[in-house]
């Protein structure tokens, strides 16, 4: 993805969460870019100092690229379980990260997942994990405490990938930010 349409997509999170935190309406005008148009996954995370503040997205591509980035930064910012709703005394203080993502992957296996690189999604009955390839790399794991931390997070116990049940997917990431772009 070009720059241009990557700093277009952060310009929409930042300018969709303070339209919102003033309730004003949200009027997305369409891009040029091809790539924009698209349907695809993608997750907005917010942080405040380099800690989390906020991390929601499609994991499937359901929508226009700039459409999902709309609607997930609303949800970042004031949906996200795990936080109270954003203030405007930190929207100042959020640096905004996107992640567009690759189509899931099966993994058949558990070597073709490559930390780092790849993120994860496991599911196993009603529950499912989904944690960003970034994710691995800022806490150090490796593929089996990755693999382990998955599972956590969608409420299972941590060996559960190893069983026949389980399904591990694999996917990638566009990962960009506004501190990529000084802003």
């Amino acid at each position: 993805m070009e720059d241009k349409d990557k700093f277009y997509l952060l310009k929409v999170a930042r300018e969709t969460i303070l339209k919102e935190l003033k309730g004003e309406k949200i009027n997305l005008s369409e891009p040029d870019s091809q790539d924009l148009k698209r349907k695809s996954g993608c997750f907005v995370t917010l942080k405040i100092d380099g800690d989390l503040r906020g991390c929601i997205g499609y994991i499937q591509p359901v929508m226009e690229l700039y459409k999902a980035v709309s609607q997930m930064a609303i949800e970042a910012a004031f949906n996200d379980p795990r936080f109270y709703p954003l203030t405007f005394e930190e929207f100042s203080n959020v640096k905004i990260e996107i992640s567009v993502l690759t189509p899931l992957q099966k993994v058949e296996d558990l070597n073709e997942i490559t930390v780092g690189k790849d993120g994860l999604l496991i599911k196993k009955g009603f529950r499912s994990g989904l944690l960003l390839p970034q994710v691995a790399t800022e806490w150090g794991y490796n593929r089996e405490q990755f693999l382990k931390q998955t599972c956590l997070k969608a409420g299972l116990y941590p060996d559960c990938y190893k069983e026949k049940d389980t399904q591990v997917y694999k996917f990638q990431a566009e990962i960009f930010s506004e501190e990529d772009f000084n802003l």
